[in-house]
């Protein structure tokens, strides 16, 4: 059985400028996963950077609001909002409310540095 708890999971920022925590990784720990998940923080009034995957990836909204952009389009999110990103689609998401933005990130399959594109 592998359980992994948040708080024990290392903090670093990601190429995006998210704060983020690699919670489950097939290539980091024995499983059989095709996916990868972390779970990502975007202080108030803080934007990540647009960046683009070569994967399809999921952010599940946990805290927080924000104004997710994926390529021309612009959406608010909220509290229980699952937000389908498309592989290769320019994407970042500002903190628009007043808590912390905090969401799950899912990556199909699991994400991989080269598979991530920063336009700065």
């Amino acid at each position: 059985m592998l359980i992994r708890k948040l708080l024990e999971c290392e903090e670093f920022i990601a190429g995006d400028h998210t704060r983020l925590r690699e919670l489950l990784h097939p290539d980091k720990q024995p499983l059989n996963l095709r996916y990868s998940l972390a779970h990502a923080q975007v202080d108030v009034g803080e934007t990540s950077t647009p960046h683009a995957l070569k994967t399809a990836e999921v952010y599940y909204i946990l805290q927080g609001q924000g104004e997710m952009h994926i390529d021309e389009e612009v959406q608010l999110v909220t509290v229980g909002a699952a937000i389908y990103i498309p592989p290769l689609a320019k994407q970042y998401i500002h903190n628009c409310g007043e808590d912390p933005l905090v969401f799950l990130c899912i990556v199909d399959p699991a994400w991989r540095l080269e598979d991530e594109i920063i336009f700065e």
